[in-house]
């Protein structure tokens, strides 16, 4: 396979540029969001996690269903999205989460729950006995109108034996998504680099991401996440350079011309370099993103939220138009300022 990331940085640049504007235009996505992390307790021990808890532990946390919705109601009124992940807790039923999802849609009907990765829906799979197509079928039914990208991490076994020997396979991350897709649920995939891969691990990665949009069309978007070492058993490495994160949105928005969306996640890469990731190939920034946990543990320096008008600004300075949209990515509203 050619190594494409040995390829000019600019040139790059601007065929990811070129892409984005034949699909796009000038148009850059983003969404009110909200983001609820139920539980920091998590009986997985991966180790380029700074959010996971046992319980007992100091600043261990987990919401009943009563405070996820306080929660919604202080913090996201204004939010068309529901962003709901956690870790995998060792007591709560199954029932815990179809329970809590239903409050959420019945409560808050108009928003959007985009909510549990593959790594939850095959645990639940495990604490409930039903198959994970089952699980699907039944957070769908819920209140579940679709799924994060999280846990997909690297695809190669031996890099993810090493940063997280205790999560699914890369396989079987592939089957749930499919089953997702086949049961009309749309989901996000994600891909965290700037660890112990190489090259070749993520354009392996990024063609296993391919061949299943190639095969079911259910992907919306594509964020490549830039790893963050702090507080971390890998807290030695040497995180990513800002212009290994531009090389990897470009090559992402190339490689991946049959997912709609590439998103430039402004909380692991900072505001500023998302910005220049909107003339690299990515054409949504995610959201306003009140509030994240995970990558805060973990060290980010970013904002734990912004504004309409900080994105607004970001995108409008960047010579491009900024579209609100929902979870869809159907259009809210334009600010069309240049």
């Amino acid at each position: 396979m050619d190594n494409i990331f040995n390829r000019d940085f600019l040139e790059l640049g601007i065929k990811a540029d070129e892409i984005r504007q034949q699909k796009w235009g000038k148009k850059t996505f983003f969404v009110r969001n909200l983001h609820l992390n139920y539980t920091n307790i998590c009986v997985s021990k991966c180790r380029f996690c700074a959010f996971a808890k046992d319980e007992g532990d100091d600043g261990a946390y987990i919401y009943e269903i009563d405070e996820m919705l306080k929660y919604v109601e202080d913090k996201g009124k204004d939010a068309v999205e529901i962003h709901v992940v956690g870790g995998l807790h060792p007591s709560k039923p199954f029932s815990f989460y179809t329970e809590s999802l239903s409050a959420l849609h019945a409560a808050y009907p108009k928003k959007v729950i985009k909510a549990f990765s593959a790594v939850e829906i095959e645990y639940f799979s495990g604490i409930s006995g039903l198959s994970a197509e089952d699980v699907l079928l039944q957070l769908n039914k819920s209140g579940l109108a679709m799924m994060p990208g999280g846990g997909a991490e690297i695809f190669d076994p031996e890099i993810r034996n090493v940063i997280c020997p205790e999560k699914i396979p890369a396989k079987r991350w592939v089957e749930i998504h499919e089953l997702a897709h086949k049961n009309g649920i749309k989901t996000n995939a994600t891909m965290l680099y700037g660890h112990v891969e190489k090259d070749e691990h993520k354009l392996r990665h990024l063609e296993t991401i391919r061949n299943l949009q190639e095969k079911t069309g259910g992907f919306l978007a594509f964020i490549p996440l830039s790893f963050h070492p702090e507080n971390t058993f890998l807290k030695d490495i040497y995180p990513a350079t800002g212009v290994e994160d531009l090389k990897t949105i470009a090559v992402s928005r190339i490689m991946l011309d049959n997912v709609p969306h590439i998103k430039a996640y402004w909380v692991m890469l900072g505001e500023k370099t998302a910005q220049i990731a909107l003339r690299f190939g990515a054409d949504d920034l995610d959201g306003t993103i009140i509030k994240e946990n995970i990558t805060h543990a973990a060290g980010a320096t970013s904002s734990e939220g912004l504004t309409v008008e900080s994105l607004v600004d970001f995108v409008s300075s960047a010579g491009l138009t900024a579209v609100e949209r929902d979870a869809f990515y159907n259009e809210i509203k334009v600010y069309d300022t240049n």
